[in-house]
């Protein structure tokens, strides 16, 4: 969203996907109401600071922040909103006033305000707790209307993975301590990530199919979607066929460590400082690619997954049901999440972002890892195209060679075995992950340097050295 969009909102006036909130010192008490319509009908924009007249009023600066920290803290409280809502207020001024905006999705599933449900209309939020007819409605929409919530009732625990499910309470854990799944036995994890859900239409309740992608056992998932697969490809020299290839059928969370290690062992990965840190230009960039290419996808659709990586270029393709066409342009685009369950739970084990980031980071890094921009198409197939510097593209670390002045003195040093900090001190480095990934293991895989203990690489006595066997 920029400026001149939200004006454009606001000129507009208040409509089924537009709402005004005045808030002036403090939120107004309907406005999770307006949240909680939106998520259940077709998505919309609430703005804060704008009168129902249109008129722009403006936030009191010395109560923004605490309007903001209320957001964010209720929209997370499944006490107040279930399924709870992971949602960011932008800030904008306009004329001197600072209003907050807020992009509200089209939900997946049913939400309830306060334990009532909210629908949308012309007229405003619709409170439909008591309308059986309107509920079972709303529900039956939300069922048809996505892919990753179709129940499978003979689907039983017994078909999940239990070491993944443990693996996903390690990964939650570690990316936020307090985090309540971690005390949550497996089917109560099941329900919270709503994994396990019940249709109003037929009565039928069970796993969903997003629980199968997620946590299914392989011959479950091709059971259920014997089309399912991501197609990893290397085509440099023989652009005809490929020179590697990854043919993956296994759940979306050993997808995404799959393909992380096909795009670590064919692409190229600078040095980059962020500020004065290091980061992987590499990492950032196809993290946001994975996560795409597993979470948005429509199961449902027999196209495979793609992941194409061509001399110049990366090419990511999967079946997609569209919510525009064309190019997408990162200034003015809407978010719109394609599976919202697989999306969260992504976010829940650290391996996705707010809806909207990813395609915003795309955007900031492949500018400094290729020189060129990305592109995003939408259509019946989602395209991402990720221009590569060819010159460093054939090869996953860089070469170096006994000739190399670096490299010769680094062999003379390590005559007498030598610790990896002693090696980097004596060359110069600070950047220790800069040091092991491109100048110590290049010299470990072309056998220049060899490993005092080489049953334990990782162990904190390792030495390196470069002449004959130790004894």
């Amino acid at each position: 969203m920029i400026v001149n969009e939200l004006k454009h909102l606001i000129s507009n006036g208040e409509n089924i996907t537009v709402e005004f909130k005045e808030c002036k010192t403090a939120l107004n008490k309907d406005v999770y109401q307006s949240i909680g319509a939106f998520l259940n009908r077709n998505g919309g924009h609430v703005i804060l600071g704008v009168n129902n007249k249109g008129k722009i009023t403006g936030i009191d600066k010395n109560a923004l922040y605490q309007i903001k920290k209320d957001l964010v803290t209720t929209l997370n409280n499944p006490q107040k909103i279930n399924p709870p809502l992971y949602l960011l207020p932008e800030e904008f001024e306009i004329t001197g006033k600072k209003v907050l905006y807020l992009s509200i999705p089209e939900s997946s599933q049913v939400h309830r305000v306060n334990g009532k449900i909210y629908d949308r209309n012309e007229d405003g939020d619709l409170d439909i707790t008591l309308q059986s007819d309107a509920v079972a409605t709303l529900y039956i929409r939300k069922q048809a209307s996505y892919s990753e919530n179709k129940i499978y009732p003979y689907v039983e625990l017994t078909d999940l993975r239990e070491d993944l499910i443990t693996r996903v309470r390690k990964m939650v854990f570690a990316h936020q301590l307090n985090h309540p799944w971690a005390d949550l036995n497996n089917m109560e994890l099941l329900k919270s990530a709503r994994l396990y859900q019940k249709d109003y239409r037929t009565k039928k309740e069970g796993f969903t199919l997003a629980a199968v992608m997620l946590l299914g056992k392989d011959e479950v998932i091709q059971s259920i979607l014997p089309h399912h697969k991501t197609d990893a490809i290397l085509r440099i020299k023989n652009i005809d066929r490929y020179d590697d290839r990854d043919d993956i059928r296994t759940n979306l969370i050993e997808s995404f460590d799959r393909l992380s290690a096909f795009v670590s062992k064919h692409l190229p990965d600078p040095f980059y400082l962020e500020g004065d840190i290091r980061i992987s230009l590499r990492d950032k960039i196809f993290r946001e690619v994975i996560s795409n290419i597993l979470i948005h996808r429509e199961f449902l659709n027999g196209f495979p997954a793609k992941f194409i990586i061509e001399k110049e270029r990366v090419i990511t393709e999967n079946a997609n049901r569209p919510h525009g066409h064309g190019i997408i342009n990162p200034q003015n685009f809407s978010p719109f999440p394609k599976n919202p369950i697989i999306a969260r739970f992504f976010k829940e084990i650290g391996r996705a972002d707010e809806l909207g980031s990813g395609v915003r980071n795309l955007y900031k890094y492949t500018k400094p890892y290729s020189g060129n921009t990305p592109q995003l198409i939408e259509d019946d197939i989602f395209k991402i195209i990720i221009p590569v510097t060819p010159q460093v593209t054939p090869q996953v670390t860089p070469q170096v060679t006994p000739q190399d002045e670096r490299t010769k003195k680094i062999i003379k040093f390590c005559e007498i075995p030598r610790s990896r900090e002693e090696i980097q001190i004596f060359i110069g480095l600070k950047d220790r992950e800069y040091f092991r990934s491109v100048i110590l293991k290049p010299l470990i895989e072309q056998k220049i340097l060899k490993l005092t203990i080489p049953n334990k690489p990782r162990s904190s006595k390792q030495k390196y050295y470069s002449g004959k066997e130790q004894k």
